[in-house]
């Protein structure tokens, strides 16, 4: 019998948001490897999109990826949590004391 670790799932690590869709956007995620939910991104140098969170020595954590991401060599479409929204800790990808606070900044409590 072979066990198999499930990774985290769509939204598994949002634990409340506004109402709508206030706390989402729809943002382009860089090229590269698959990326998991929960998945704390920058904004890419260039400025044209995202990219994961610590890609840049002195980046700023600014979303949260809402769902998995399948590896890439083009720019990928997806949705960010980008403000007022609590998240569970456990379930984040990336998180150290700066991103803590570049997120509450954008009202994204980590909880």
């Amino acid at each position: 019998m072979q066990i198999q670790t499930q990774g985290v799932q769509t939204a598994e690590f949002l634990l409340t948001e506004a109402p709508g869709s206030l706390s989402r956007e729809q943002i382009a995620v860089a090229a590269g490897d698959a990326l998991p939910a929960g998945q704390l991104l920058e904004h890419a140098a260039a400025g044209t999109g995202y990219v994961p969170y610590g890609t840049a020595e002195d980046g700023k954590a600014a979303a949260i990826l809402y769902a998995p991401l399948c590896a890439s060599e083009a720019v990928r479409r997806a949705t960010g949590i980008v403000r007022l929204a609590e998240v569970a800790e456990a379930r984040l990808t990336g998180l150290d004391a700066k991103a803590r606070t570049d997120l509450l900044a954008a009202f994204i409590a980590v909880r």
